[in-house]
């Protein structure tokens, strides 16, 4: 997926403007918040497992190299193959040589946000394979040509009608010319469709939620069975994944596990959590002739040596995305590139360039309720300050915000003139906002009036109140 990150403001105006838009964010945004929140309510042991799964990930990363050549190691002993790809384009020829050597045509392919990384579909199509999303949500925006909008829910910006719009637009080439009008309308006629693509596929593609080193499994969780289905139907099975994704053992990976359904869908557990080892054995009833493991790199080591290494420990719920105030104003087309959110604007500018991204680390009130809900204790706000501080280091923030900077700082070393300055200020605004008790435009703030009025202050300010003597809690 081609990255529009430096377009962020203009994606954000535009999202704003989107009636539709607003009301589905409305609608689904405090939806996963909920269920979450009843959900924690039944795992009292919810922060010790919290706290458990933080530090299997950190052991995981001091020893990381050790573990993927583990995993490798099981992974042939079982009868599979690992592929090891540096970047998204290494990644992709990998996989189409793969395709080309099982003689695919028509490749299904489970969910994967490894996949949208590394722009996958495109590199099958351009190669001449067909590929077909079998996740309803990744089905739906396939068929609009659209990317995901949410890394677990990626179609939550369409409604039941343009739905049924696509699917109308869509699926007469396979004679189904009745529109589909009800949500159980819609996922019959998906099931109908994607079922014989099921059994057409040559090649099935999914991503892995964990690698399992101890055993050579790759962990696949889904709520629709399509994951099962991809990886199971066709003669080979490729797996695409990063290799922040490996844990030591399948006891790491059910702490994990634990954590990872309740903070993304509330749920206890998916509908479907599938180990896959190895090809299809002697015994085996079904499965895949062929099993193929692409890890993937894409700056990962970079930043396992670097001062975003926490960012690794991410599982990929979306909890972050779900509490976020600005997520839920703009949603994800609004981030430009695959990961959206909180934990978007700390991976792209690391994956794309920070040069390519410089709106999204301030994409951020830096409220820190992406870090409390966080099952993985990542500290988001700290790390999009990191980013910050380094645009600031590299001179690309703009030259206004530099200035605006720089004079804060001369103030804030100067507490006297600080508190003469912003007293003054103060003053001002409360005289000159007294009779209305707001401010619907203010020069130097158009980009908070422009759509919502700032208070004009009343009372005295936190500074002088603090410098009373007989303030609460002095003893005096």
């Amino acid at each position: 997926m081609k990255s529009t990150a430096t377009e962020f403001v203009a994606n954000s105006r535009n999202a704003l403007a989107d009636r539709q838009l607003q009301t589905a964010l409305g609608r689904v945004g405090p939806g996963f918040i909920e269920k979450r929140r009843l959900a924690l309510q039944d795992l009292p042991e919810f922060e010790l497992l919290r706290a458990s799964a933080r530090d299997i990930k950190d052991r995981t990363l001091e020893a990381l190299d050790v573990h993927l050549e583990r995993f490798e190691a099981q992974v042939a002993t079982a009868g599979g193959q690992v592929h090891w790809a540096a970047d998204a384009a290494e990644a992709c020829e990998q996989i189409v040589a793969l395709c080309r050597q099982h003689g695919a045509h028509k490749v299904t392919k489970g969910k994967s946000m490894s996949a949208e990384e590394i722009g996958l579909n495109d590199a099958l199509e351009q190669a001449g394979f067909e590929p077909i999303e079998t996740d309803l949500g990744e089905y739906i925006i396939q068929l609009a040509h659209e990317p995901p909008s949410h890394i677990i829910a990626p179609a939550i910006h369409k409604n039941r009608a343009q739905i049924a719009d696509l699917f109308q637009e869509h699926h007469g080439r396979y004679g189904i010319t009745h529109r589909a009008e009800s949500v159980p309308e819609i996922v019959d006629e998906a099931r109908q469709v994607l079922r014989e693509q099921f059994l057409a596929a040559d090649v099935g593609i999914t991503g892995a939620n964990f690698l399992v080193a101890e055993t050579g499994s790759v962990i696949v969780v889904t709520n629709e069975g399509n994951g099962d289905l991809t990886a199971s139907l066709p003669r080979a099975h490729i797996v695409v994944a990063g290799i922040d994704k490996v844990v030591p053992t399948l006891d790491d990976a059910s702490v994990l596990l634990r954590l990872l359904a309740r903070s993304a869908t509330g749920q206890a557990f998916t509908a479907y959590t599938s180990l896959f080892t190895g090809p299809r054995r002697i015994a085996d009833p079904d499965g895949p002739d062929a099993f193929h493991v692409v890890l993937v790199d894409n700056g990962r080591s970079a930043m396992l040596g670097g001062p975003f290494r926490e960012m690794l420990r991410c599982i990929r719920c979306g909890a972050c995305l779900n509490h976020c105030p600005i997520y839920g104003s703009v949603g994800g087309h609004a981030y430009g590139w695959v990961y959206p959110g909180p934990m978007g604007a700390v991976l792209t500018p690391l994956m794309t360039g920070l040069a390519n991204a410089t709106d999204l680390p301030n994409a951020s009130t830096l409220c820190g309720r992406c870090e409390a809900v966080c099952p993985m204790s990542i500290p988001l706000p700290r790390l999009l300050r990191q980013h910050r501080n380094e645009q600031h280091r590299r001179r690309l923030d703009s030259p206004r915000a530099r200035w605006a900077l720089a004079a804060w700082g001369f103030a804030a070393r100067r507490p006297r003139l600080y508190r003469l300055a912003t007293g003054l200020g103060i003053r001002l605004l409360a005289l000159l906002g007294k009779r209305r008790g707001r401010f619907a435009h203010l020069p130097l703030a158009g980009g908070w009036t422009r759509s919502r009025d700032l208070p004009a202050p009343t009372g005295p300010t936190f500074m002088s109140q603090w410098r009373r003597p007989n303030r609460p809690g002095t003893g005096s």
